[in-house]
């Protein structure tokens, strides 16, 4: 679980980065799950926009990224997700 403190500091690390995925009508399947833990550890802190068409609500599909991922859940502002998980080869990011 990643403390208040690591989760200001990685929401800065994040302000500049651009969405690298995309959740739309389709929803969440385990082919995106597979490329998203492949961003993570190559880049540890990615955003994932969420489409419009989206039928599920922002909060579960999160969650259900999250969960699938084996990630940290960053943060949800407006239709963007922030996750973050620590890899283990390309290690960058150094928490406080």
């Amino acid at each position: 679980m990643l403390t208040g403190k690591q989760k200001r500091f990685l929401r800065s690390k994040a302000n500049p980065i651009q969405p690298i995925f995309q959740v739309g009508k389709g929803g969440v399947n385990s082919n995106m799950i597979k490329q998203i833990q492949e961003a993570l550890e190559a880049r540890e802190l990615i955003k994932i926009s969420i489409l419009q068409n989206c039928e599920e609500p922002r909060e579960e599909v999160a969650q259900a990224v999250a969960k699938g991922a084996k990630a940290e859940l960053v943060q949800v502002i407006g239709n963007v997700i922030i996750l973050y998980k620590e890899s283990k080869e390309n290690k960058e990011i150094i928490l406080p």
